[in-house]
């Protein structure tokens, strides 16, 4: 399985405010420029972790974003849930675009069914704080600039 580029971009952007001292407020540019990522992208991204009630979005001359929960509280399983389009890792997943012949007597979607289970089991386990236990290298790497 692979997450797509715009749950990789979430997660990276959690990372990166929960990396910040005392939940500073960031910019969409400064970001963009430490990942190397588009800010059109990150706008989108943005906007959703904003709708999602993960961060905060501050308009203004002296707006930016930062956290709206604690660490603790953002879950990483769920962050992948919400960020995802969908999970369907073979054709009968999808019920609507299933056209598999062996569907009714196949034994793979159980198992791989099986695994997306044990995969969300081991990101539900985990929280944004659990990421960021290193959170000074984080910074040292994030916020080369004090």
């Amino acid at each position: 399985m692979r997450l797509t580029n715009y749950t990789d971009y979430s997660l990276r952007v959690l990372l990166y405010l929960a990396s910040k001292k005392n939940n500073e407020l960031s910019n969409i540019k400064e970001i963009a420029d430490i990942y190397g990522i588009s800010k059109n992208h990150l706008m989108k991204v943005i906007y959703e972790l904003g709708k999602n009630g993960y961060i905060d979005t501050i308009r203004g001359r002296n707006g930016g974003i930062r956290l709206a929960k604690s660490p603790e509280k953002i879950n990483i399983g769920e962050v992948v849930r919400r960020t995802e389009e969908d999970f369907h890792l073979v054709e009968c997943f999808d019920s609507e675009k299933n056209a598999c012949i062996i569907t009714p007597v196949c034994g793979l979607k159980h198992v791989l069914n099986e695994a997306l289970q044990a995969y969300f089991s081991v990101l539900d386990q985990y929280t944004l704080n659990d990421l960021t236990h290193n959170k000074e290298a984080l910074q040292t790497l994030l916020h080369q600039d004090g």
